[in-house]
């Protein structure tokens, strides 16, 4: 008998459960806080809390998949490692495009000329040497590099040269642009490229956490990863390919919803601790997203399913807007939540909160403490203003006036907190949940504490936040309840395929909309709600969900083991392995295929697109079967461009994609 298990590290709960795949059941299942920076600890207690619930022995698990939604969280918080892009045969005004340069985040970068043409000649010879001199005067606490070259996906000969060099300069982790796409968008290759560069040693660490614990516990199987369009992937392949998982949680609770309901068309709104992802579910699959994946504020070039993510989570910052009345807003960045920081430093987070509350008025820090994520040895390479923060922190948490003494630390501070160096602990919508009874995982005394403290702030007219504790945490929950409503509207409308003529953030929002769902009754009579049913996923969604519908009007289905979807997801999918592939044609009878190891060039088109066919082919089942499929099919789309000229069709350009699907191995004896 075979038992699946499936893992997925969110940004607050590790998640884990067994499937016997032959009866199609949930064995068992088991929630874990996750650990950061080690994350060996959440996983390691997750994995062990289900193997015990199960009462079945290590070595009888078959597989294990991982699902993760770290690289989302990274991208949307704007985390990840320091990194430099060597940017081959493009001008430094293209780094303005495709929001590059915010993504790179002031991390160097490294102009050389160089690159090919649309049909993949060289236009100009890559200067190692140059190359050399630049790596040799870089910054010092890089963790990996970015290449990109013009045209690399008609010949990707300049990025791998420059790679080859890299590696053997540094020992750093270099990203090739043509590995990850095979579109022509430069700039959005190269974006694609800084984040995953950004992201490799996240993903490392996770992988590693997975590995040494199953070595540990004696399970003997394979490991896969989920990838952003739900398809598994080999551990070794997204070690490389780390931006191939962001959606990876989500793609898998998308499945893990399927799986558990049944449902064939619905909106599907998982929350976590950071975002809130939302897909459509239609004729029981979702969509892949056509433009590449968009996370947050970059819109990459990553095939992913098409979802909607949100900075909007159980333990999303809690803003009081400016102004004269008092608004509330939730997210994008997470905090640890005062409740769960005083389960591990009580004394800290009680005594401050108590001498906050005892104060006539309160700071502008009050509430928020700062906690330092490294092991060991601090983190290099930082300026002097980092630098002063990082040593207040050398032994351990302290309060948020601790550690920044003035104005110009603030920026430091975040920066520290960009890196994922240190994180800010302050009231959360998990707080409001403790405080009001909803949730007794972690401290509720803090967050009665923490709750008590906010509401003693001042609005604009100079009157109190809130009346008392209970008061700000309904509030709270009341305003998670109207973002995630808009949530789902804008993914709605997006959806819907009427073409409203407007966007669907303002369609969302609009006076009409919010009219019809109160079911307004005047001269004109407006009602409004949501066409298809909701599935609510996460740990938390019991507790917020129920108000959603309501509000929306729609069926809201919360199947059991909502809380472990993600991990349920993981472990249901097939391995898909993709290569693609074109062929162009740059003159009158010359055909040029672009292979995956550089261009060759025919005669005659069909030879051209078969020879093209063939290397695909062959690359795409390589992949699979290095991830663990035995048995696998072959799928191949053609996308050809033609233009009659005379009554004549003349050939511009054929694209194809060969994909590799199967099941990956199972373990056996």
């Amino acid at each position: 008998m075979a038992y699946l298990l499936g893992v997925d590290t969110g940004g607050t709960y590790t998640d884990a459960a067994i499937l016997d795949e032959a009866e199609d059941r949930v064995v068992a299942s088991a929630k874990s806080l996750t650990t950061r920076p080690d994350l060996s600890k959440g996983v390691g207690g997750a994995i062990d809390a289900a193997l015990e619930a199960s009462g079945i022995a290590p070595g009888a698990i078959a597989m294990v998949s991982l699902s993760t939604t770290l690289a989302t969280n990274a991208l949307v918080e704007g985390q990840g490692g320091r990194v430099a892009l060597v940017f081959i045969g493009f001008e430094g005004p293209e780094l303005a495009r495709a929001g590059l340069e915010e993504a790179l985040k002031g991390d160097p970068v490294i102009l050389l000329p160089g690159g090919h043409s649309h049909s993949g000649t060289e236009i100009a010879a890559l200067d190692l040497a140059r190359l050399e001199a630049a790596i040799a005067a870089l910054p010092p606490g890089l963790t990996g590099f970015a290449v990109a070259a013009s045209f690399a996906t008609r010949n990707p000969g300049h990025e791998t040269a420059a790679r080859d060099l890299i590696r053997r300069l540094t020992g750093l982790p270099v990203t090739c642009s043509h590995e990850l796409s095979a579109g022509l968008n430069g700039p959005r290759r190269a974006l694609t490229a800084v984040l995953n560069a950004r992201l490799i040693g996240m993903i490392d660490r996770l992988i590693s956490a997975c590995e040494a614990h199953m070595e540990r516990r004696g399970i003997v199987a394979p490991l896969m990863v989920v990838r952003g369009d739900g398809a598994l992937v080999s551990a070794a392949l997204a070690r490389e390919r780390p931006i191939e998982t962001i959606l990876s949680g989500p793609a898998a609770s998308i499945a893990g919803a399927s799986w558990l309901t049944g449902e064939t068309d619905a909106l599907v709104s998982d929350i976590g601790g950071t975002t809130t992802d939302i897909c459509l579910l239609r004729d029981g699959r979702p969509s892949i997203d056509p433009e590449g994946a968009r996370v947050g504020a970059f819109r990459t070039m990553v095939e992913a399913v098409a979802m909607r993510t949100t900075g909007l989570g159980g333990d999303s910052e809690v803003h009081l807007i400016e102004g004269l009345g008092t608004v509330l807003r939730l997210g994008p960045r997470r905090l640890l939540p005062v409740s769960l920081m005083a389960q591990d430093w009580p004394g800290l987070v009680h005594d401050a909160l108590d001498a906050w509350l005892a104060g006539e008025s309160t700071g502008e820090y009050d509430g928020r403490f700062v906690l330092p994520m490294w092991h060991g040895t601090p983190p290099q390479g930082l300026a002097g203003r980092e630098e002063a923060v990082v040593e207040r922190l050398m032994e351990g948490p302290v309060r948020m006036v601790d550690a920044i003494r003035t104005r110009p630390e603030i920026p430091a501070l975040m920066r520290l907190v960009s890196r994922g160096l240190v994180m800010v602990s302050g009231l959360t919508p998990s707080d409001a949940s403790h405080g009001l009874g909803r949730l007794e995982c972690w401290d509720a005394g803090a967050a009665r504490k923490a709750l008590a403290l906010f509401a003693k702030r001042r609005n604009g007219h100079g009157d109190r936040v809130a009346a008392g504790p209970e008061e700000l945490a309904q509030a709270i929950i009341s305003q998670l309840t109207a973002q995630t409503v808009d949530c789902l509207l804008e993914a709605a409308f997006a959806e819907d395929g009427r073409g409203w003529g407007e966007a669907p953030e303002r369609l969302a929002r609009h006076a009409l909309m919010r009219a019809g769902l109160d079911g307004y009754r005047g001269v004109v009579g407006i009602e409004a709600r949501l066409g298809v049913p909701v599935i609510g996923l996460g740990a938390s969604a019991p507790s917020y969900y129920g108000a959603v519908g309501e509000r929306l009007r729609a069926r809201m289905i919360l199947p059991e083991h909502a809380g472990v979807a993600n991990a349920i997801g993981a472990v249901v999918g097939q391995v898909a392995m993709h290569a693609e592939g074109t062929v162009t044609s740059p003159s009158v009878g010359t055909f040029v295929a672009h292979m995956p190891d550089g261009p060759a060039r025919f005669s005659d088109r069909d030879r051209a697109m078969a020879a093209l066919e063939q290397a695909l082919s062959t690359a795409a089942s390589d992949r699979a079967r290095r991830a663990g499929v035995e048995e696998m099919r072959l799928v191949t789309d053609r996308d050809l461009t033609e233009i009659e000229i005379e009554g004549r069709p003349m050939f511009i350009e054929a694209r194809l994609r060969v994909t590799a699907k199967g099941r990956p191995r199972i373990a056996t004896g």
